[in-house]
């Protein structure tokens, strides 16, 4: 089942700027609305590790 999220968007100087309502903390640019949409369902996948195996590992790291 897919999940649906409010994308709130706005047009910059040259790119349309948007982001996820439920998710805040992603946000995004595209030079138009469809690639703008697809630049958060991309951000995301990413943020949920859509594509992360069950036998994953984690390791605390310093940045």
């Amino acid at each position: 089942m897919r999940k649906r999220l409010t994308m709130v968007y706005w047009k910059g100087d040259r790119f349309w700027l948007g982001k996820l309502l439920e998710y805040p903390e992603i946000m995004t640019q595209g030079e138009t609305l469809e690639e703008l949409e697809e630049n958060l369902k991309d951000a995301y996948r990413l943020m949920v590790l859509d594509e992360v195996p069950l036998d994953y590992h984690t390791k605390e790291i310093s940045v």
